[in-house]
């Protein structure tokens, strides 16, 4: 059920509090819409669009809601076992909160809280990511996740769980909550939404999912701009049919990148056995 993520990346959270077993943030922060968006407040700061009457239903027309209630449901015990069996990895497996909040941005550029089981030890640097984010958006190349380079900054199995999308299974109550769907575009973290060109922007016409599209159509095989022009297209062509063949294709979509992070890495392993040994051998 996910999820997948390839680029947006949870070292983009910035820093972890263990209070309550996840990381505070701010309620207010919900509220507030990034540039792009339509309201600002009278002192001129960037502001909420908490009033929601502005977009019918969130965004989210009702056989959509309704679509997203029921999957949830009829996968409920499947999910409560799973989601328990990776809070329990994650609080054993490293010092910290089981889950952590982030802003992302999502429909019509509204930023909301997004949740994910911890992946990343905590206070986790993001430089790393932000010039990973910007290098794919300016070379076009295939969005391979910088975690499938054995991120050291990973929590044991935190690769596992980034690569099936267990750690975005929490993301179901966004869902809940009518800031995320089942199906739809990525949202995306902050300094990445900065990065966007106008016509970038058109893929936030749709809120934003768990899969989608572009994540059953290659995912890390398509360059960042296959990307928004499917998350596009998927805004413009969205339907309960459409949706129904995106989550049944979800779990063969991720099996197919498991097997290409695998088969990356094991590329990876045998070019620096053949980089040392060369080393060894120009030494003799």
């Amino acid at each position: 059920m996910t999820i997948n993520w390839n680029m947006k990346e949870e070292a983009a959270m910035g820093r972890s509090s263990s209070r309550n077993g996840a990381v505070d943030f701010e309620q207010k922060e919900r509220a507030r819409v990034l540039p792009g968006g339509e309201r600002r407040s009278v002192n001129g700061e960037k502001n909420l669009m908490d009033e929601r009457g502005d977009e019918k239903a969130g965004g989210l027309a009702p056989w959509k809601r309704a679509l997203d209630f029921a999957v949830i449901f009829a996968l409920l015990p499947g999910i409560a076992l799973i989601g328990g069996a990776v809070a329990l990895l994650v609080k054993c497996g490293s010092p910290g909160p089981i889950f952590f909040r982030q802003p992302r941005v999502g429909y019509k550029g509204r930023q909301f809280t997004c949740y994910k089981f911890r992946t990343m030890q905590t206070n986790a640097e993001t430089a790393s990511h932000q010039k990973h984010t910007q290098q794919l958006i300016n070379n076009q190349a295939p969005m391979v996740k910088l975690d499938a380079n054995r991120d050291p900054r990973l929590v044991p199995l935190g690769a596992a769980l980034r690569a099936t999308g267990l750690d975005e299974l929490p993301q179901l109550l966004n869902v809940l909550r009518g800031e995320m769907s089942i199906v739809g575009p990525r949202p995306c973290v902050l300094y990445e939404y900065e990065l966007y060109e106008p016509w970038q922007r058109r893929r936030f016409e749709a809120v934003p999912g768990l899969t989608g599209l572009w994540q059953v159509s290659g995912k890390n095989r398509t360059t960042f701009n296959q990307m928004i022009n499917l998350d596009i297209e998927y805004s413009k062509r969205q339907s309960l049919w459409l949706d129904l063949r995106i989550i049944f294709k979800t779990l063969p979509a991720l099996w197919t990148q498991c097997l290409d992070t695998r088969a990356m890495r094991r590329k990876q392993a045998r070019s620096r056995t053949a980089n040392i040994s060369k080393s060894i051998l120009n030494n003799l």
